[in-house]
């Protein structure tokens, strides 16, 4: 959005309210007997808040509402085992967000290709970057029509994400082809037929360890991350973060958004193509969050190449092998096509030609040479790996069957994000 300073500290001291209504409601919530909390008592007492804390009342009520909705869902999510209990949130810590969930308070029209206008509450009319097709105006009707929007902060300023309501045909069974996916650090997503998919334009360096900056921008962040740790190890203790080492890190965090926000456009680009391209889609059911563990190991038993493993977890986490799942999964059902998942171990070390594992015969990381000597299969080992992902979806081994609902398989020491 294209928001003036004075907008701009409007939606901020809107956030710091929500935020801190979270946590009021939260403390309120947990003082009382069970047998006393209901959204009956707790809408009482926000609308009593309002009226009484001056701070709180720059919250549009529909925004408090929402709060509210928002607050009771976690816990609902808790009852029934999705999640842990919601807690407070953080400062500096938690994303500074306000909901409008009324779309007849947002008025949006288009003043040109590239812009729209939108009604804030409390705030008034804002400028904003006009990215998708939305249903508004003579576009709109019962079944295509804006619902709500939710105002979002990153470290590049405040974004404005619009609920949809629309109908759409259930789509065709997809009449592609079938194909496997193996997803690396060299070769992001290498396909069973050989069309694989790189950003050579953002390959990480020597020099330049992350991936989606320019050599200029990252020269740029290592300079300003030097300077934050310089001025930090000048703070003495219990002393407030100054405003230059304050700005530092909005520096440092808008860099990085611009990273996130191009590894994010890459990924959906790839992954439409691939929904498009392909009816049936397989990957490997991989625990990431197990494969970025640390090997630092302990001071009795210290780990080995801990550097080494260092740099391919940072390699791993630009990929987000996580996202681009997600993203192929809820594509591929918009199409009519469909995603599974198969097990991963042993699939970059047997040979898809013979299906003998022989050790020794994945000579390099690019390179897969089968040592049986009926085979001599060779070949590059990402595309060997992607072979053998869809080998084992035709005989029968697909473990989760994804038809547009994705399924969250997280390791023990991770704790689940409560619903929102």
């Amino acid at each position: 959005m294209a928001l003036t300073p004075a907008q701009i500290r409007l939606i901020d001291e809107q956030a710091h309210a929500a935020r801190a209504l979270w946590n009021l409601l939260h403390d309120w919530w947990t003082m009382l007997a069970k047998h006393q909390r209901s959204l009956a008592a707790a809408d009482a007492a926000i609308r009593q808040a309002r009226k009484e804390i001056e701070w709180l009342a720059v919250l549009p009520a529909q925004a408090a509402q929402a709060v509210l909705k928002t607050y009771y869902q976690a816990w609902k999510n808790c009852w029934e085992g999705r999640a842990h209990p919601p807690t407070f949130k953080a400062r500096f810590h938690t994303v500074m967000s306000v909901d409008i969930p009324q779309g007849r308070d947002l008025q949006i029209t288009r003043v040109h290709r590239r812009w729209g206008m939108v009604t804030i509450p409390k705030v008034g009319r804002v400028r904003f970057r006009w990215t998708k097709d939305l249903p508004a105006g003579a576009k709109a009707d019962a079944g295509n029509r804006i619902t709500g929007a939710r105002l979002v902060k990153d470290a590049l300023g405040w974004h404005v994400a619009f609920r949809v309501q629309t109908l759409h045909p259930m789509p065709e069974p997809h009449q592609g082809p079938q194909v496997g996916i193996d997803a690396g650090v060299s070769v992001p997503l290498a396909l069973s037929d050989g069309n694989h998919h790189t950003h050579e334009q953002w390959r990480s360096t020597c020099d330049k360890s992350n991936a989606w900056l320019t050599g200029r921008e990252q020269a740029t962040l290592l300079a300003l991350e030097r300077r934050a740790a310089h001025r930090k190890s000048l703070r003495k203790q219990g002393e407030r973060t100054s405003h230059r080492l304050r700005a530092t890190y909005d520096r440092i965090a808008s860099l990085r958004a611009r990273a996130k926000r191009r590894a994010i456009d890459w990924q959906h680009q790839t992954t439409t193509e691939i929904a498009r391209t392909y009816g049936v889609i397989v990957v490997e059911d991989l625990a990431i969050t197990n494969m970025v563990t640390s090997a630092k190991g302990t001071v009795e038993a210290p780990g080995k190449n801990v550097a080494q493993k260092s740099g391919l977890n940072r390699s791993i986490n630009q990929e987000a092998w996580g996202r681009t799942v997600t993203m192929l999964t809820y594509k591929a059902a918009r199409y009519g096509g469909v995603l599974h998942k198969v097990p991963a171990p042993g699939t970059s070390q047997r040979c898809s030609a013979c299906g003998f594992t022989i050790p020794g015969s994945r000579q390099s990381q690019a390179v897969f040479a089968c040592k049986n000597p009926g085979c001599g299969w060779r070949g590059n080992a990402d595309h060997n790996a992607a072979r053998n992902i869809l080998h084992l979806y035709r005989m029968g081994l697909a473990l989760v069957p994804a038809a547009g609902r994705a399924v969250v398989r997280r390791a023990r020491r991770v704790k689940p994000a409560t619903a929102r």
